[in-house]
């Protein structure tokens, strides 16, 4: 006797059930690898949401520095300003003793028979002198008592006209003031 034994419905059930474990394995690698690709992407934005806010924040930051930086700029120019002002108080507090001694050896210097009718410092160094003499020989006198002078160098005369009628001279004149050195100030100084 021999039993036939019909494997067709069994190898149809188990290929069947071999089709939906391959189906089942594939949605779960397919959900599995979707679920690892969204995991990469939210780990991808929240890395560059984190980059963003840093760069927010350093931004406001360079901004801030931005702001301090134009203070710094603004105070240096004050500061620069400021030092410019004290240099020329203290050239102006070194040259006032010279307006004494300048005007000092203008009056010692004036001969008689000389009247001065206008006394005008131009530049830093030059002072012209205007005014009226009896005669030619003391606008001369005066002219070399001044290049004797310490406080005045190099005469040099301008204009002299001499008026017939009144027998008067009037006369313009330019010294070049000198400072002279004291004991012991060297050339540039007393530093």
């Amino acid at each position: 006797m021999s039993t036939k034994i019909n494997l067709l419905p069994w190898r149809e059930t188990h290929r069947v059930e071999t089709n939906n474990k391959f189906y089942v394995t594939t949605a779960m690698c397919v959900g599995l690898a979707a679920l690892i690709g969204f995991g990469g992407f939210k780990f991808a934005e929240d890395k560059v949401n984190f980059q963003d806010k840093r760069n927010a924040r350093l931004n406001t930051e360079i901004a801030q520095l931005q702001e301090e930086l134009e203070e710094i700029r603004e105070l240096e120019q004050t500061k620069d300003n400021l030092l410019a002002r004290m240099e020329i108080i203290q050239q102006l507090q070194g040259q006032r003793p010279q307006i004494v001694h300048t005007f000092h050896e203008v009056a010692s210097r004036i001969p008689d028979g000389v009247y001065l009718t206008s006394l005008k410092q131009v530049g830093q160094k030059q002072l012209e002198v205007a005014g009226r003499a009896e005669s030619n020989a003391r606008v001369s006198a005066l002219m070399r008592r001044m290049d004797r002078s310490d406080f005045f160098k190099s005469p040099r005369l301008e204009v002299i006209q001499a008026d017939k009628a009144d027998g008067i001279s009037t006369f313009k004149l330019s010294v070049i003031q000198h400072t002279p050195k004291q004991e012991g100030e060297a050339e540039d100084g007393p530093y």
